[in-house]
């Protein structure tokens, strides 16, 4: 098990295609003291099929499955997402997998509390994280492959991952995402009574600003300023 208790580990699988990958990831987290799984909108055969997995069967029974990204990451209040690396405009910080220790230092330095969740995020067999998927991200963690063959195996790659362990942070009452999201519908809604979000560009300006919200690294206490100030904007709109 990670001997740095500052963080607890959640691992989300998004999209899985096949049982066995499941379960060789449940034996990986298995293998070194992980025990919070969920799987975001499984292939439903995928997600009937996955019963046991030898030497991690509580975790495989413990585990959940989440209709939507931001239902799984919930409290977490940091997400790292993984990748290959191969596409052009990732538009995160793309962090090999040996500097992830220092980026959290760097990224966490100003939380002086430590955290309770942070989660591990892996995009399906086939197609990886897509576009959406990594705009919950604070970034993205690369592990070194041949150019030839740059992907690898989903169980092989959750193996890797946590074969190394964040170094220990400390962290003062991170905002998690659940209320990260509370404050960006607010926003959304306030944008669009006053016309700043244009139908063809909504859906990319939203990730833009979901982004803006995970690199300000902000604290429970700035939600409920942001929040607050969104609600007295909200409030005076609507009431003109």
């Amino acid at each position: 098990m990670p001997s740095d208790e500052a963080w607890s580990w959640r691992v989300v699988l998004v999209r899985p295609r096949n049982p066995l990958n499941i379960g060789a990831a449940a034996r990986a987290m298995a293998n070194f003291g992980l025990r919070d799984l969920v799987v975001v909108k499984p292939y439903p055969p995928v997600w009937q099929e996955t019963r046991s997995a030898v030497g991690a069967e509580e975790i495989v029974k413990s585990a959940h499955a989440a209709q939507e990204l931001d239902e799984a990451l919930g409290d977490a209040a940091l997400v790292v997402g993984t990748t290959s690396g191969s596409r052009r405009n990732l538009d995160r910080d793309l962090v090999p997998l040996h500097e992830l220790k220092n980026w959290l230092r760097r990224r966490t330095r100003r939380w002086a509390r430590p955290t309770r969740r942070a989660a591990l995020l892996f995009g399906s067999e086939k197609t990886g994280l897509s576009t959406e998927e990594m705009s919950y991200c604070h970034a993205l963690v690369r592990i070194p492959t041949s150019a030839d063959c740059p992907s690898m195996k989903l169980a092989r790659t959750g193996m890797v991952s946590l074969r190394h362990p964040p170094a220990k942070v400390h962290m003062s009452d991170p905002a998690n995402l659940q209320s990260l999201a509370h404050v960006l519908e607010r926003a959304v809604r306030v944008l669009d009574d006053v016309g700043y979000l244009k139908p063809k560009s909504r859906n990319a300006t939203v990730v833009k600003l979901r982004r803006l919200l995970l690199d300000l690294g902000l604290t429970n206490n700035d939600v409920k300023i942001l929040g607050g100030v969104l609600a007295a904007i909200e409030w005076k709109l609507r009431k003109s």
